[in-house]
């Protein structure tokens, strides 16, 4: 019984948590549990910051966040890989603030209050963001667009946009201000006096004229010098921390890209033979194009230069000037792209224009088609009428009515017709958002510019292309069958290229001279084990890739065994300078004239003048040499020194003082201190917060 009772006591907690735990499983649902579970796992996170975990849904609900930013701020889904990086890239940085950065700003004492902010967003110091944003038709700052623009946020912002699009700006402008208080400590911190800077001009202006021997090292080693490997353990705990390092692989790999065949050249080139004649004459140019080119028709002016994105040859043609409306160009051919042009308009069109207009939802054609008849008759403005439909009018400057200066990258859809408007006339215009009844009141300089069509057909990979560049890679993914050695002999055998890459990290896009987004590559080489060669790699339909990984460095400091050779040359160059130094100062003891030393040495007595320890590295001379003569006294014979290269012995014939340093240049050097400063700045806090980053194990 005694025993049963101690077991009681000792064990009795343990045995209520497993009974809890059994009850607990008829309760809860065991997929709870698992999702519970696998949120807390560090598998599913997305970063780590100052020991705060940075989980997939928080991640995806900031990232969706700024998407809806994005999307109101270009009118667009962030749709290009750059585009979803940058989205990416945000909403990372705005955890790095939020865990990090902040809170080591206002640690600092920096603070930045409401009347501050007032004063970014429309004051006396106005924001960079701000004064980019609202802007009149001159493109200066308006404090009245910004005015209107949160006049209408209160009055008709149903749908929420304007309100977050105006706490974005707010917070976004706060967070930057932090920023430029903290770097100005920094600036502030790399401050020169009058005495300093003195000191500065008289020391780089100071050159030295000196004679000197040198005896150099040479490239036969000298056996007799030995560095252990204690020597080299020793060193290597000494300045472990310059031997930190990221996790990386490093990889090999054969690439297989997929390019089009001849074949597939030829018939791309038939293609636009065949249907040349169709294209020249036909009156549906629209749907011409839609059948049959890769290029689709744009309702849009061209100036001279533009169209040069597409072909230079293209641009030349348009703009000739023997080129006239309803000209025909011959097949141009850029690379493997097939272009035939044809001029379907030309006119005197201006690069913007001012637009009033009123934008009236939901309205019937003819109350439309009265309120234009009102307005061409003088009887009222587009002002007012723009008033009265203020809930529907979308004002891109301060007035009612007001669209603003229109170009044809920031125009609504289908809107291009202002261009070719008469002045201080009315006109209806449909676009996907409405009616609108439109007036353009001014105008930039008219230029000659041209409307085109464009056949394009571009020469593609065929089935028959991709599929043998993909055999080409099986056969020797199969032959390597997982082991580098199979690799390595196939490759030698076919006479394929093995290229290397190393130090990859986790989410690089770049390969070699793949240039394309290549994370397929580096999401197998952190999964894969040592020495595993890939099965067929598809970079994009674009290439085909078979890689082995060689080696695995992990987080943290590098093995000495892998820096252990470089340590030991290091090592044995500083012995050996020492012991040829040594060498030196023996044979040429007691000897008082630098030619007494050069024929004892069996060298020959070198001049140099004007050396600079400003600009030491611009003269082809050992650092160590210009660095010691610098100093040196004058008249003296000094060494015998060690340099990187040989043991020299010199005298200093004169010091001279110049005067090409100047103070422009020390504020130069504070300028460039302040800048490396800030460019340090959040690199040393993410080392200290310890931050993880693995987006690229999600996205």
């Amino acid at each position: 019984m005694a025993v049963l009772e101690k077991i009681r006591v000792k064990f009795g907690i343990l045995i209520s948590v497993v009974i809890a735990l059994a009850l607990l499983s008829f309760i809860i649902d065991p997929n709870t549990i698992s999702q519970v579970a696998s949120t807390m796992s560090s598998k599913y996170r997305v970063g780590k910051i100052n020991g705060n975990s940075v989980s997939y849904q928080d991640f995806e609900n900031e990232l969706n966040y700024q998407n809806r930013i994005f999307e109101y701020m270009y009118r667009r889904n962030a749709n290009t890989d750059q585009e979803m990086d940058y989205v990416r890239n945000m909403a990372w940085k705005t955890f790095i603030d939020r865990y990090m950065f902040l809170s080591n700003a206002k640690k600092a004492g920096i603070q930045v209050g409401e009347a501050e902010l007032v004063d970014l967003t429309s004051g006396d110091m106005v924001s960079p963001m701000m004064s980019q944003i609202f802007v009149d038709e001159t493109g200066v700052f308006s404090p009245e667009m910004v005015d209107t623009y949160i006049k209408n946020m209160r009055q008709y912002d149903q749908s929420g946009q304007m309100k977050m699009f105006w706490d974005y700006l707010q917070h976004t402008i706060t967070t930057e201000q932090y920023y430029t208080k903290y770097n100005s400590l920094f600036a502030a911190g790399n401050f020169t006096n009058p005495l300093m800077m003195a000191n500065q001009i008289a020391e780089n202006n100071n050159s030295v004229n000196v004679e000197f021997v040198m005896l150099p090292y040479g490239y036969q080693r000298d056996t007799t010098i030995t560095v252990s490997d204690s020597e080299i353990r020793s060193y290597y705990n000494k300045h472990k921390k310059l031997y930190r390092q990221e996790a990386s692989r490093d990889i090999e790999y054969v690439v297989f890209e997929v390019k089009p065949s001849q074949t597939d050249i030829s018939s791309a080139n038939e293609q636009v033979v065949k249907v040349y004649d169709e294209f020249s004459s036909t009156d549906n140019m629209k749907n011409f194009l839609m059948k049959n080119s890769d290029r689709q028709y744009v309702d849009e002016w061209y100036k001279k230069g533009e169209l040069r994105t597409v072909s230079a040859d293209v641009d030349a043609f348009v703009f000739d000037t023997k080129t006239k409306t309803g000209a025909v160009s011959e097949v141009l051919t850029k690379d493997n792209t097939f272009h035939v042009v044809r001029v379907m308009d030309s006119a005197m069109v201006p690069d913007s224009v001012f637009v009033k207009g009123v934008l009236l939802q939901g309205v019937q054609t003819d109350l439309a088609d009265s309120l234009l008849t009102v307005l061409k008759s003088g009887k009222d403005n587009i002002g007012n009428v723009a008033a009265q439909y203020s809930a529907l009018n979308t004002p891109q400057s301060g007035e009612p009515g007001d669209y603003g200066w229109m170009t044809k990258n920031t125009m609504f859809p289908g809107m291009e017709s202002v261009f070719t408007a008469r002045l201080d006339n009315f006109y209806l215009i449909e676009t996907q958002y409405g009616t609108h009844i439109v007036e353009v009141t001014d105008r930039t300089e008219p230029l000659q510019k041209k409307k085109v069509a464009i056949l394009e057909k571009e020469a593609l990979p065929s089935g028959n292309t991709i599929n043998e560049c993909y055999v080409q890679a099986n056969e020797l993914a199969t032959k390597a069958d997982g082991k580098y050695e199979n690799l390595k002999k196939t490759v030698d055998e076919e006479g394929l290229a093995l290229l290397t890459r190393n130090n990859l990290r986790e989410g690089d896009e770049n390969v070699g001279s793949i240039d394309d987004r290549t994370k397929e590559i580096s999401k197998w080489a952190y999964e894969a084990k040592e020495g595993k060669v890939s099965n067929v790699l598809n970079i994009n339909n674009d290439y085909y890739v078979v890689a082995a990984l060689k080696k695995i460095h992990k987080k943290g400091y590098t093995p000495v065994n892998e820096v252990a050779s470089s340590i030991s040359n290091m090592l044995y160059s500083e012995k050996l300078g020492e012991k040829k130094a040594a060498e030196v100062a023996e044979k040429i003891a007691g000897l008082d004239s630098m030619q007494a030393i050069a024929d004892t040495l069996g060298t020959t007595v070198s001049t140099r003048d004007g050396i600079s320890f400003s600009s030491y590295m611009n003269q082809g001379l050992d650092p160590k040499f210009i660095g010691a003569v610098s100093v040196a006294e004058e008249g003296v014979i000094s060494g015998p020194l060690a340099g990187n290269i040989g043991v020299y012995v010199y005298k200093v014939l004169s010091h001279d003082s110049g005067a090409s340093f100047t103070e422009d240049d020390v504020k130069s050097r504070d300028a460039q201190m302040s800048y490396y400063s800030s460019q340090s700045l959040i690199p040393v806090m993410m080392q200290d917060a310890k931050v993880e980053d693995n987006r690229a194990r999600f996205y």
